[in-house]
């Protein structure tokens, strides 16, 4: 097994030799007990002669490509969100053709899809009315649908910077709802993840926040197939989760808690619709498959291990953790390079991708820690460690 040295923080270099890798049993059949959904990443084409940081464009090969290894581990996908780089590099217009594109691979393998539909080709600004956002959200509200993913609803930029107070909100997604055919998934999104959404649903404070998000969705049940909340709040979520009517599930978002929040109490549980899952899909599948069996032991025993790496790829600032989940997946072998769309690659320090490097290695999920060095030592090499 080959050896790499390794930055600290202090300057210094250490030696590391990861383990062999783990094995994850599988079975090929469909979960019983919760419904998963890993947000995807795209894949940047490293050739293409744009501007990468306003004209980046997408390795469609690749990027599907990782959309089937999602499906084939039973995982379903949550397209064009922010671990796309949504609103980060992903515009509108590029979306659309990622959502067409997804949706077609998902029926060709009876993949579970559902897509992202927000206002982000609306740009906040002064002049920006709230008729402006319902009418922007309705325009990719009918975009998903005609497409035949499922909607989620994904929290406004343009609706946090104009509304005036929880009555807004109120009538925008009362109207959104309304106008749907099939149930959407509602995404409230924490401003750890987007400062522009500080104050969403009119409120700083989490429990009013909670109380005006409840009250659209006991006003829209039948529209409302459950909500996603990403707050990083364990107890919130479970409140919240214990509040909602009747048939509306709780998608967990938590990518510091979701192990717990998965498994839930014996007052309910939270399905799941996580970024981390797509750094960590095939210890999530097999752990999921360990909780349809009810073996508690050995399901905590897969997800806990990846706990550390999730808090590490997910620290502050969090909006930048999609360069982590892109890392994986370099480390990985599912992608020939690690270069983001926007030249997010750059995100994080060389302390951090290390740091990431030790610990995917902790949780097993190197799936081959030969080549998983020659690629850490292609980046350390370019920082000056030879």
């Amino acid at each position: 097994m080959a050896s790499i040295q390794l930055p600290t923080a202090d300057g210094t270099l250490y030696t590391y030799k990861p383990s062999k890798g783990s094995t994850f049993v599988i079975p090929d059949r469909p979960f019983q007990s919760r419904i998963a959904f890993s947000a995807a990443h795209v894949v940047s084409d490293p050739f293409a002669n744009t501007d990468p940081l306003n004209n980046a464009q997408i390795d469609w090969e690749g990027t599907l490509a990782y959309r089937h290894h999602l499906w084939s581990l039973g995982l379903g996908v949550a397209e064009a969100m922010d671990t796309a780089q949504r609103g980060m590099g992903l515009n509108w217009e590029m979306a659309k053709e990622l959502i067409l594109r997804s949706v077609a691979e998902a029926k060709s393998v009876n993949g579970r899809i559902a897509c992202g539909a927000g206002t982000d080709h609306l740009l906040p600004g002064k002049e920006v009315t709230i008729e402006n956002c319902i009418q922007a959200y309705e325009e990719q509200c009918e975009f998903v649908e005609s497409a035949g993913g499922q909607i989620i609803l994904m929290a406004s930029r343009a609706l946090a910077a104009c509304a005036k107070g929880p009555e807004d909100y109120e009538r925008v997604y009362n109207h959104i709802l309304q106008k749907v055919s099939k149930p959407v998934i509602l995404h409230w999104l924490g401003d750890m993840f987007d400062p522009a959404l500080t104050g969403y649903w009119g409120h700083t404070d989490l429990d009013q926040a909670m109380d005006v998000c409840l009250r659209v969705i006991q006003a829209n049940a039948d529209k409302v197939d459950g909500i996603k909340i990403s707050l990083l709040d364990e107890e919130k979520e479970i409140l919240m989760r214990r509040k909602l009517p009747e048939g509306v599930k709780m998608y967990t978002g938590d990518d510091f808690n979701y192990a717990r929040l998965i498994q839930g109490d014996e007052l309910g549980h939270s399905h799941a619709l996580l970024g981390i899952f797509d750094a960590i899909a095939p210890a999530a599948s097999a752990a999921l498959h360990t909780l349809d069996e009810g073996d508690l032991q050995t399901y905590h025993k897969l997800l806990e291990k990846t706990v550390p790496l999730s808090r590490h790829i997910f620290q502050a600032p969090t909006y930048a953790y999609k360069t982590g989940i892109v890392f994986m997946a370099y480390l990985n072998g599912h992608q020939s390079h690690f270069r983001m769309i926007g030249g997010a690659e750059g995100s994080r320090s060389l302390i951090h991708l290390s740091e990431l490097f030790v610990l995917a290695d902790q949780a097993g999920l190197l799936t081959d820690p030969d080549l998983a060095v020659k690629r850490m030592k292609l980046v350390t090499e370019l920082s000056g460690i030879v």
